[in-house]
């Protein structure tokens, strides 16, 4: 890591130290989960709300060689309080290190090429498993893992993480921990000489490079143990779970993949003119990656307050908890986005849904409309509307 990076990240840290610190309601305004329900986030507290949309494949991110990670966090996008993602790409024999993190769980997806990864759980048991496009891997926090380049060619994928304040300062590197504690501690705590740690690194590597790894995984030190469940899911080899005159969506959460507890994960794919119609989500906060295509993502925030955005391929959107929205592809071409809760359960609520779900009367009333107008009104719910819009 160079060192403006290593400052970079050395004052990110030190923020994060003092936001530990807070308590009550400072604690509260910094974002601590515990408390977002009861505190207005100052963010969305003003008269205009703040964009949602985050380039992050034109952002420079971190490169080493022909590997990168970019990162979409509260310091990129200050309304993401919720969720950070991270854009990565490995270069064949590339390894993103050993690691941990220590305040976030990693959910992740994959784009293009191969990726192995290891990870080990607090029960001592360990899964290597590898992953082809569309597959989607889920780490728990904390727990320690790596992330390696299968094959000849790059690999490319999208870690979703479910806290908004993650970045780099919250990863634990293993060259970083190594080369930072005293040879005899280590000669104590590993039983080998000082001298045999002399040629170890002695600062963070991050991406370790290598030989192309082989095709069979190798065998852990300790031998196979598995896990109780498998961090291991492949959504789009599954059919969709619903397809509609519009477009199709996958959706993985905790009741198909069940070690993902604080994550779901959704692909929704857009025909051109389709609408993901109005909607919110009682539980969860959105964070959205477009695959391809282009869309226009509204943002609600009560109080007359209204904001558009227009996201292409790469960008990211942000949509806080409770807040009304909907995607719709503007494109000439297929529309696909990525999409992450940080909650295992996905709850939605969409506006068709919610009308239909009341008498005639009581619309009429509330609209100051006609009986006869309100039941023109779709008679379902509508989650994805075509170009030319629902039937009845």
């Amino acid at each position: 890591m160079s060192d403006p990076h290593r400052r970079e990240f050395l004052t990110a840290a030190a923020g994060i130290a003092t936001l530990a610190t807070l308590s009550g309601p400072q604690q509260a305004a910094a974002g601590d989960p515990s408390f977002m329900n009861n505190v207005p986030d100052p963010a969305l507290a003003e008269k205009e709300l703040p964009t949602f949309k985050f380039a992050l494949e034109q952002s420079t991110g971190k490169v080493i060689g022909g590997s990168f990670g970019k990162e979409a966090t509260v310091t990129q996008l200050p309304i993401s309080k919720g969720i950070a993602g991270v854009s990565m790409k490995l270069e064949p024999g590339a390894m993103r290190e050993l690691h941990w993190h220590a305040t976030a769980a990693e959910w992740a997806f994959v784009l293009e090429g191969r990726v192995r990864t290891t990870v080990i759980d607090p029960q001592g048991a360990s899964e290597t498993n590898d992953f082809d496009p569309g597959d989607v891997w889920y780490f728990p926090r904390g727990h320690g893992h790596m992330l390696q380049c299968l094959g000849d060619r790059p690999c490319h994928f999208i870690l979703i993480f479910d806290n908004g304040y993650f970045s780099e300062f919250g990863t634990f590197s293993i060259t970083d921990w190594i080369g930072h504690t005293p040879k005899p501690l280590l000669a104590k705590n590993f039983g080998l000489p000082e001298q045999a740690f002399d040629s170890f690194p002695k600062d963070e590597v991050y991406f370790a490079r290598g030989k192309i790894p082989p095709e069979k995984p190798s065998v852990p030190l300790q031998g196979w143990k598995p896990p109780a469940q498998t961090h291991k899911y492949r959504l789009l080899s599954q059919k969709p779970i619903a397809t509609f005159a519009g477009g199709r969506e996958w959706r993985v959460d905790s009741s198909r993949f069940p070690i993902s507890k604080t994550v779901t994960g959704v692909i929704l794919d857009l025909d051109p003119g389709a609408l993901r119609t109005l909607h919110w989500h009682p539980n969860a906060d959105e964070w959205q990656y477009v695959i391809d295509g282009q869309v226009s993502v509204t943002l609600f925030g009560s109080h007359g307050r209204f904001r558009t955005e227009h996201l292409a391929k790469g960008d990211v959107g942000y949509i806080p908890q409770g807040y009304g929205h909907s995607i719709e592809n503007v494109g000439t071409t297929k529309a696909r986005i990525l999409i992450g809760f940080n909650s295992g359960t996905y709850e939605s609520i969409d506006l068709t849904q919610w009308i239909a779900g009341n008498p005639v009367d009581v619309l009429a009333t509330n609209f100051g409309q006609t009986a006869e107008l309100v039941e023109k009104f779709p008679h379902r719910d509508v989650f994805v509307a075509p170009k030319d819009g629902p039937g009845k």
